[in-house]
């Protein structure tokens, strides 16, 4: 993680993201491994790609595969980016005029103890601008669910309101999204590769229908 996390780009690096209405991109993709209830070794690696901004399915690749690596906080990636990886290998050699031109993963960047989660890894071995998605609260850099935490949540009153997850190092590690007003519990965003923070809010905020953003629920 280390090595690798020299790697990451922490701004936009495509034209399409300094367009205020993300003009040039068409194509998002979303991944996930999803396991089996009670079975941590059986897995669903998915990957789908979506065109944008109309959010409809062009492309999915979902198949079963055996997770060998132990799951070991913090160390997510090694148990799951070589089946995402390969998932976009896929891709590129079977239909590569659908490759995503940003992925949505399900899962945390910056947003991490070593500053390098799953869609930071995801982004710096496959080189296409990633973004961290997640459903839960990382405890990291001092971040904690304490009743302070849970106010901010509740301060967010409408989708689209957001407030910054700054660390005890005074980094800004990630943001905290109300992406649907059905659903009071956010989201958790993070940047993962050549992306940067407001970027990456702003398009998973685009790619939401309901409180799960499009390519990551399909």
């Amino acid at each position: 993680q280390a090595r690798l996390n020299a790697g990451v780009v922490e701004e936009d690096t495509e034209e399409w993201q300094k367009n205020s209405s993300f003009a040039g991109l068409e194509r998002v993709g979303g991944v996930d491994l999803s396991y089996i209830k009670g079975d941590d070794t059986s897995a669903c690696a998915s990957l789908v790609v979506l065109s944008y901004p109309a959010l409809e399915v062009l492309y999915e690749d979902c198949r079963m595969v055996t997770v060998s690596a132990p799951y070991v906080a913090g160390f997510l990636a090694f148990r799951e980016v070589p089946f995402l990886v390969e998932a976009v290998q896929r891709l590129q050699q079977e239909e590569p005029r659908l490759k995503p031109q940003v992925l949505l993963v399900d899962g945390n960047g910056l947003l991490h103890p070593r500053g390098f989660g799953v869609a930071c890894h995801l982004g710096v071995l496959t080189d296409l601008p990633c973004i961290g998605v997640a459903k839960n609260l990382l405890q990291v850099d001092g971040l904690v669910r304490d009743e302070l935490h849970r106010e901010q949540i509740r301060s967010l009153q409408r989708e689209g309101d957001t407030f910054p997850l700054t660390g005890t190092s005074g980094r800004v590690r990630g943001m905290v999204l109300r992406s649907y007003n059905n659903s009071s519990k956010p989201l958790y965003i993070s940047v993962g590769h050549r992306v940067c923070l407001e970027t990456a809010v702003r398009l998973v905020k685009s790619c939401c229908r309901y409180r799960i953003p499009e390519p990551i629920r399909q």
